[in-house]
């Protein structure tokens, strides 16, 4: 884990495919917005934590969405700024270089005042870093759905 300086604008996501792997990685749910992480392409493959020291591991990337259930375009972009500006100027990001990070804007992020959606960032990341998060994992059967239908019993006793 790395801290970075405030100052620094962090690098952004742009390509949709970094986005879609940035989904299917550690996620976090705070109440302004939804945090997902995931390590940059080209990285899981060689293994993020054997990253050699003499190169210099590529810095997070950060991803910022807002859906249009949340408002119109004056309100989406307003979110948009908000959160871009609480990852810039956030004193010390629990980041890891060679992640990719994507806030999902919820409508709570612009009812939020700025030192908590702060607070909240930093400590999304570190929870997602501790691997504290819930992964997204894929949804095994339910045994209900394996099992004999149950429906109100006929005139025999038995399930329709």
């Amino acid at each position: 884990m790395q801290d970075f300086p405030p100052s620094a604008a962090p690098q952004r996501l742009k390509r949709r495919a970094d986005f879609l792997r940035a989904a299917k990685g550690k996620r976090f749910h705070a109440r302004g917005f939804t945090l997902q992480a995931a390590t940059q392409f080209g990285l899981e493959q060689r293994g993020v934590d054997r990253i050699d020291l003499g190169s210099p591991a590529p810095p997070p990337r950060f991803g910022f969405t807002v859906t249009k259930k949340i408002g119109k375009a004056v309100l989406r972009n307003r979110i948009r700024r908000r959160l871009k500006e609480a990852v810039r100027t956030a004193e010390a990001l629990p980041v890891r270089p060679g992640h990719d990070y994507v806030l999902i804007a919820r409508i709570e992020a612009l009812r939020l005042g700025f030192p908590a959606m702060q607070a909240e960032l930093v400590r999304s990341l570190g929870r997602i870093e501790a691997g504290k998060s819930k992964a997204q994992t894929p949804r095994s059967q339910s045994t209900s759905a394996t099992a004999a239908p149950q429906g109100k019993p006929g005139r025999n006793g038995r399930p329709d």
